[in-house]
């Protein structure tokens, strides 16, 4: 009898040796993958995420096999204090150098091009973000990448970089960067009908993207930007000066502020005040709003326009005598 009671206990005890055996190779090969590493792909962590939500987008974008194992490994090996940000990681990769990386700073850049950032200022944003010798080379590679653009630029490649957040991963150069800015940029023109070959009221794409630089920041909410389009492009058709704040502004480097009596009197090619015309460049990053208002101004006889409360909303006018008590409402206001 005792032979007999014996016999079922002993295969109980073989069959749970068995499933540790099966459940620890389990685990190990969840630790340590076969085949070695693959690609390299990008995770974001935010604020707030627990390890289980990162280990869920690990598993999702292929770095690891198991979201499960992996939260068994940091219980036993404990858990990786991770900085918010963006990193980037092999699929396939041991859990150990998951924990290495994300234990970590985030090892991937992140840049924010905003509508009516210029050029010059992505530069900037990008070598705070990397080092300076990237930023110095991402201006360079910026002036030979102008040489190559479908739409012509005078020697700048302003204008023609696409607003978005950009990942810049540890191997990536800053001619890869900026060649994702103008991808960035031909996908948004093309969602609004834009490309090298548009032409609208005797411009070319160009001049088109120059005036579409002038409405984001003379236009600057959404709602203003048609018609400040139309100011434009009636005042272009009678031969007058644009006299817009914005372009003198950009060519001392200032984004927003007084333009002065001394600025309105320097002679350079981006003061619309002693031009008449188009400035020779776009001034800044341009959003498909400004495009697309360019594109679809509405019909109307407007040749001025001034802030005249303060949630930005601009009163357009024909006369310049309308245009004067346009001015003096936003005075009354405490606009100006």
């Amino acid at each position: 009898m005792a032979f007999m009671l014996t016999r079922p206990l002993g295969r109980l005890i073989a069959g749970l040796v068995a499933v540790v055996v099966v459940g620890l190779g389990w685990f190990v090969l969840q630790v340590y993958p076969i085949g070695g590493s693959g690609r390299e792909v990008i995770i974001t962590v935010h604020s707030g995420d627990s390890i289980a939500s990162i280990a869920s987008e690990l598993h999702t974008k292929g770095v690891i096999s198991s979201a499960f194992a992996f939260r068994l490994d940091t219980l036993i090996f404990g858990t990786p204090i991770v900085v918010p940000g963006s990193y980037e990681l092999k699929q396939g990769s041991s859990f150990a150098q998951v924990r290495t990386i994300l234990g970590a700073i985030p090892n991937v850049h992140v840049v924010v091009v905003n509508p009516g950032l210029t050029l010059r200022e992505v530069a900037v944003t990008v070598a705070q973000d990397t080092n300076n010798a990237f930023g110095v080379e991402f201006l360079a590679d910026a002036k030979a990448a102008a040489l190559a653009s479908a739409y012509h630029p005078n020697g700048s490649l302003e204008g023609l970089i696409g607003p978005g957040q950009y990942l810049i991963a540890p191997k990536e150069s800053p001619a890869q960067l900026l060649r994702a800015m103008e991808q960035s940029f031909d996908r948004e023109a093309s969602r609004v009908g834009f490309s090298s070959t548009t032409t609208l009221n005797g411009l070319n794409a160009y001049q088109l993207l120059t005036a579409a630089s002038i409405v984001e920041k003379e236009g600057y909410y959404a709602f203003n930007m048609p018609k400040v389009a139309r100011v434009i492009f009636n005042r272009l058709s009678r031969g007058s000066a644009l006299q817009m704040d914005a372009t003198v502004l950009y060519y001392f480097q200032q984004d927003g502020g007084t333009v002065t009596h001394a600025m309105l009197q320097t002679p350079t090619p981006y003061n619309t005040y002693l031009n008449a015309g188009l400035t020779p460049t776009p001034i800044c990053t341009v959003s498909a709003t400004a495009l697309n208002a360019v594109l679809h101004a509405p019909e109307g006889p407007w040749l001025y326009f001034t802030v005249v409360d303060k949630k930005g909303t601009e009163a357009f006018s024909t006369t310049f005598a309308e245009q004067l008590a346009n001015e003096r409402l936003a005075a009354s206001r405490g606009v100006g």
